[in-house]
Parts: structure tokens; sequence; C-alpha cells
């Protein structure tokens, strides 16, 4: 399937003019990976500030909140362990728990980036690029 270049808001609700698609969903999910480590480029990336910071299972941990994420990848690359999968069928679970998540994170203070070249803190994760 081919790609083609969209013109990007900040406005949520122009949403579904900027994207083109058979059904609305969450293109983008936070994984595991990102419990406790919590590198947060994606969040300066990111066009329409969909990704939020907060505390999961006790650990930090930052999700995409599924009614404003556009579909752009521009995140996907900046995940320095490889946090963030295209698509929520690569991982409904997590997918489920960045939606469950939004109500709660959607209004949190943003969080200042670690270095991406900082090693992970939990030792299951390695740097990807």
């Amino acid at each position: 399937m081919g790609h083609a270049v969209v013109s990007i808001t900040r406005f949520p609700a122009e949403r579904h003019a900027l994207i083109e698609k058979g059904e609305d969903s969450m293109p983008h999910v936070i994984v595991e990976g990102c419990l406790g480590e919590v590198y947060a480029a994606c969040v300066d990336v990111c066009p329409v500030e969909c990704i939020h910071p907060g505390q999961y299972q006790g650990k930090p941990f930052m999700i995409i909140n599924p009614e404003v994420c556009i579909d752009c990848g521009v995140c996907l690359p900046e995940c320095p362990i490889g946090a963030i999968v295209g698509s929520v069928d690569e991982n409904p679970a997590w997918a489920k728990v960045n939606a469950d998540l939004t109500p709660t994170f959607k209004d949190n203070p943003k969080v200042t980036p670690r270095p991406p070249n900082e090693p992970p803190r939990n030792p299951n994760n390695k740097l990807v690029k």
C-alpha cells in the first residue's frame, strides 16, 4: 500500500480529513518496552501532541491517544528502544492499555526527554538506534 503525503495540523478535529483509511483505529501503540524507560523523544516530534506521560504499574510510561493520533509515523524512528509499534494489530493488548490510560494521562505535564544514547534501565531492552 502506498503512502500519501498529508498536511498535518495541530487540530485533532482535522484527523479524518487528513487520513485516508477504511476505519478509525489507533495506528501506533506504545508497548511494554517503554514501561520504566520514558525516553520521551517521541513527544517532541509528534505534530498533534497525542503522546502523554503517566504512571502504569507503578512505573513511568507513555501512551498514544487513539483519538488524536493521525498515523503520520514520525514517532516510530524516534524511540531509541523501539517501544512504538506501527499498528494496533502488532500488539492489541498494549493498544488497549494505551486507550484505557488516555483519559488519565492526556492532561499530564510533559516530561523531560532522556538522552537517546543513555542505556536502557530495563536489562531486557536494547538500544536500536
